[in-house]
């Protein structure tokens, strides 16, 4: 069966699918969440599973979407149902691209409020507000951001504007324009970060903290979180690698690219790591701090360091590049999707996306800042749902992403025929073997443990 295309956009160049992909998978994952749960889980040891997660699990997977997405040409859903039709099978298998692409959409809602933290602090750095204030004051700070619902929608707000505005400028003018600037100046701003931070702080106690494995630190919990974070920083099963893939051009190798774009994803988390870690042991901070690291422990380095107010400023500039990066990627899908279904322009399709997505944004302000109409009290398998913002959380983290990423798996394992997937892979046969393996069999084993750990059905 032929698969009739209907996206006739392309990047310009493997370079910018390359830049794309990597600022998708380069984002709070990387800054805010994975200094955070190392420090959490024993550092070192955490690192080298996590890197071994990244090889066997989170790799395969992203180039079983990308291939996905380049063979069927279409919006998640619609490319994995022309795939599967395209093998013989059920068009029901489209719902492992839809549930990717409402799984990216619901994240973004809440991703987008906590962006706008990052934004927020930008301002705050720059005019002082961290300079020689105390822990204390600057965990109220903090605390009457998230209690105020017209702050935290004004930087949502800009957020989610600035995200329609590149994305509605369609894939060369808008999304390749900004990450090919984006994405290094990211990168130089983390590494000067890092090096200022490595003089003035305490480089050698992060090194070995970070490189340094002690098994005796880390958990079987540990190791469970690490495979949950390797699958999950790379952007998998939220629509947004299929997407970029249907993107790519047919001449452009899948396995280069995807091995270039986690070789950047994890070389930014890991110096994320080297630019947080030398300030949290020079300053006597503790690393296992948890989510309140980057926005309640950091600022307490930056209120007591030399040029800390410089240093703040940049620091959360990068960040804020970071979650935007990854925001414009999250949305693409969606705004695909929209002009596919209504045939409507790439404008139309922008602002309607975009303007559903501040909707939901607004369920998460106003779960942070405590409305009552937000608030549930529930327990859902063992985990406290306090709020909407953490029923979103926990139904994508917990449930869709892994979810959408085992139905991935099996799609381009099990249900695509070799031909094909060979045809896409363009690669020798013994490394398309060792893809297909782990795709069949180490990746939906990984995932389904996950599943079970995180719902709360096994206790390892």
């Amino acid at each position: 069966m032929k698969i009739t295309n209907t996206i006739s956009s392309r990047w310009s160049s493997r370079l910018s699918f390359v830049l794309a992909s990597a600022a998708a998978a380069v984002g709070l994952g990387n800054i805010w969440k994975f200094p955070y749960v190392m420090g959490e889980n024993g550092g070192g040891a955490f690192v080298l599973v996590y890197l071994l997660c990244i090889a066997f699990i989170g790799l395969p997977i992203m180039m079983a979407e990308v291939v996905i997405g380049r063979r069927g040409r279409h919006s998640p859903g619609y490319a994995a149902k022309a795939v599967a039709e395209e093998s013989k099978k059920s068009s029901g298998w489209q719902i492992a691209g839809w549930l990717g692409m409402l799984t990216g959409y619901l994240v973004l809602s809440f991703y987008a409020v906590i962006a706008g933290w990052g934004l927020a602090y930008v301002f705050k750095a720059a005019e002082g507000s961290f300079t020689g204030a105390s822990a204390a004051q600057i965990g109220e700070k903090f605390g009457a951001l998230l209690s105020s619902p017209g702050e935290l929608t004004l930087w949502h707000t800009l957020i989610v504007v600035a995200t329609v505005s590149v994305v509605g400028n369609g894939v060369k003018n808008g999304l390749e324009r900004a990450v090919q600037f984006l994405l290094p100046a990211m990168i130089l701003l983390l590494i000067g970060i890092a090096i200022y931070a490595g003089n003035i702080g305490d480089f050698g106690a992060a090194v070995r903290f970070m490189f340094e494995p002690d098994f005796n630190q880390l958990t079987v919990n540990g190791v469970m979180i690490a495979l949950g974070h390797s699958f999950f920083t790379l952007g998998l099963a939220s629509g947004v690698v299929i997407m970029y893939g249907a993107y790519l051009p047919r001449e452009t190798s899948i396995v280069q690219t995807s091995l270039w774009i986690a070789v950047l994803d994890t070389f930014v988390a890991l110096l994320a790591g080297l630019a947080i870690f030398p300030l949290v042991f020079g300053y006597g901070l503790t690393p296992s701090e948890g989510a309140g690291l980057i926005f309640t422990t950091l600022p307490i380095a930056f209120s007591e360091m030399p040029a800390g107010a410089l240093v703040g400023t940049v620091f959360f500039t990068m960040l804020v590049i970071a979650a935007f990066t990854s925001a414009i990627a999250m949305i693409e899908s969606s705004v695909a999707f929209v002009a596919e279904k209504f045939r409507v322009g790439r404008w139309p399709a922008t602002l309607i996306s975009g303007s559903v997505l501040w909707l939901l944004g607004q369920l998460t302000v106003h779960s942070f800042a405590e409305a009552s109409w937000t608030q549930l009290g529930w327990s859902w398998f063992g985990k406290s749902i306090a709020s909407i913002f953490d029923l979103i959380d926990v139904l994508t983290s917990s449930f869709l992403l892994p979810l959408g990423g085992l139905l991935l798996a099996v799609l381009a394992g099990w249900v695509m025929q070799r031909q094909y997937s060979e045809d896409e892979l363009d690669s020798t046969k013994g490394l398309y073997d060792i893809w297909i393996l782990c795709l069949k069999y180490v990746a939906p084993v990984a995932i389904i443990i996950i599943f079970l750990q995180l719902i709360g059905v096994i206790k390892l």
